[in-house]
């Protein structure tokens, strides 16, 4: 291939998609031109870049590390020109891979793509929503969301707030009675829940001192953080909820709070990145975004 900026281009794009079709489909180009300028170039390079079977296409320890070089180079290339692009065509460019807990990636993280979006036409997400912890390195994430304590020693991680969880409730559950005081209490009301899914079992609820309690049937138990508060909303049992989702009804009296002074010390949301070389630009971009906008 005699243009080796275009080449360094396809195999990036193949690098970020793991898919040479796609990376052909973004480029306008056919998958062939894609699979020509990898061979090239691994027979330039004197390396394996992908490891390709008929199942899966995956980078190796060689090509990933190239592959951030390259990315870097070819953004320095690009800025070359950007001082004299019109204004609209200024900005960041390429695909920023996410992930995030689903309520908190959908109440939290998606309102500040969908602004950089608009800001910057030429950024793309990949934002994948689980509250199953992945291994960002290996699913190639750029950038992931969490609550709670991250021990991993691979990742920059920034506390960006603390998460405090209610006991809440409609009061029209609680009309006529007298509301739970204790955790023992508990055990006499309809009580809703979640699956941790990496263990299949229900989430404990937590409180103050290091206590915590297993409620032993639900009214309702899902694995989805929004069916439950739907169930809690909606007045068919008592709910441990983190603040971020219930702030707006707690605010309008739709819930209200139990026992307040049993409450357990507040989680932190982080925010993360794997340590893997430069940083590039769009990635910085998101990164700063989402600091300004949830840090507190």
């Amino acid at each position: 291939m005699s243009n080796r900026l275009e080449q360094l281009r396809l195999v990036c794009a193949a690098a970020e998609t793991l898919n040479f079709k796609q990376a052909a489909l973004r480029h306008g180009v056919a998958p062939q031109a894609v699979t020509r300028a990898v061979k090239e170039l691994e027979s330039t390079l004197g390396e394996l870049l992908f490891h390709r079977s008929t199942r899966q296409v995956v980078l190796t320890t060689f090509g990933e590390a190239f592959c951030v070089k390259a990315r870097a180079q070819l953004e320095g290339v690009d800025a070359l020109f950007e001082s004299g692009a019109r204004p609209h065509e200024r900005g960041m460019q390429g695909l920023v891979r996410l992930t995030a807990p689903v309520s908190t990636g959908r109440l939290m993280v998606w309102p500040v793509l969908r602004d950089l979006a608009k800001q910057h036409p030429g950024l793309r997400f990949d934002l994948r929503l689980s509250d199953q912890l992945d291994d960002v390195v290996d699913a190639r994430i750029d950038l992931g969301i969490r609550i709670g304590a991250i021990r991993d020693n691979r990742f920059v991680v920034r506390r960006l707030r603390p998460v405090q969880f209610h006991v809440v409730a409609t009061p029209g559950l609680l009309t006529g009675k007298t509301a739970p005081q204790t955790v023992e209490e508990l055990h006499d009301w309809p009580l809703t829940g979640q699956y941790d899914l990496s263990t299949g079992r229900p989430w404990p609820w937590f409180f103050a001192n290091g206590h915590y309690f297993s409620p032993t049937q639900h009214v309702c138990i899902s694995t989805d953080t929004d069916v439950e508060l739907d169930a809690v909303c909606a007045g068919i049992g008592i709910g441990q909820l983190p603040d971020f989702l219930v702030q707006r009804q707690l605010a309008s009296g739709a819930l209200v709070r139990l026992m307040p002074e049993l409450e357990p010390p507040p989680w932190d949301l982080y925010l993360y990145r794997p340590q893997q070389g430069p940083v590039p630009k769009r990635v910085r971009v998101v990164f700063d975004a989402l600091v300004q906008s949830l840090a507190l």
